[in-house]
């Protein structure tokens, strides 16, 4: 119980923006993945809270969108905008395997990155805005956070790592099976949370987000045949756009 607590405290560090004082032990880094969409659900309270609070406030639609599309991004410490990028310009240059891998390690900022990272913050805004317009289901933002690192944890617990992906190792118990069927739980209890919520637009929008990374990981792994921080921050990162785009629809 002691070790979980620590992979727990130790998930909030790595993935939250919250500081914490630093607490790091190697013989807990496998709980950190079944403790990741705990931090899910802490920066889901927060989106939903912002959410309410300039609702209730009547700041401006524009202004509003703008804030509640970025909160997700600061309170994570803008950690998976890393991943998303740096994949998003290996798999768009459409180049050999060899080379992509390479690109992914890139430092540098290609022009595909680039383009994404727009591309993304326009449908965020986008559909943030239409969902302040609709002005419905805005618990749901506490769901979409918590089932995104639900399906992260699922890769990185059940997908073959790249050569590379140590990352990925590290937070890898040899006997994952307990970890899994954690994280299954937990993302069990927040599709139902989901229904409980907004009933069938609660379900689709907990169905968008599980989609959203099926489809991002399976083309990301496609290019890869493996799976690595990067890659589960990509799929991580789409997952939760298209959650938010079923929110507004819905």
């Amino acid at each position: 119980m002691k070790r979980l607590f620590k992979g727990l405290y130790m998930a909030f560090g790595m993935f939250c923006a919250i500081p914490l004082p630093f607490l790091w032990d190697d013989s807990c880094a496998d709980k950190m993945m079944p403790s990741f969409p705990i931090v899910g659900a802490l920066i889901g309270i927060i989106w939903w809270g912002a959410a309410e609070l300039l609702v209730f406030t009547g700041i401006h639609t524009v202004v509003a969108a703008v804030l509640l599309m970025l909160i997700p991004f600061i309170v994570a410490g803008f950690i998976h905008l890393d991943g998303y990028m740096d994949t998003s310009d290996a798999i768009l240059s459409r180049r050999s395997r060899e080379e992509k891998l390479r690109i992914l390690k890139d430092p540098y900022t290609g022009a595909f990155a680039v383009i994404m990272i727009a591309i993304l913050f326009i449908m965020q805004f986008a559909t943030m805005f239409v969902a302040l317009e609709n002005g419905r289901h805005f618990r749901l933002l506490i769901i979409i956070p918590v089932i995104s690192r639900c399906c992260s944890a699922m890769s990185v617990l059940s997908i073959k790592p790249m050569a590379q992906g140590g990352y990925v190792n590290m937070f890898r118990p040899k006997a994952a099976m307990p970890h899994r069927v954690f994280v299954l739980v937990l993302a069990a209890c927040a599709s139902v949370s989901a229904w409980f919520i907004a009933g069938v637009p609660g379900v689709i929008v907990a169905g968008a987000v599980i989609l959203g990374f099926i489809a991002s990981m399976s083309c990301a792994y496609a290019s890869f045949k493996g799976i690595s921080g990067d890659l589960a921050g990509f799929s991580l990162v789409v997952s939760e756009l298209c959650g938010i785009v079923a929110l507004a629809v819905v």
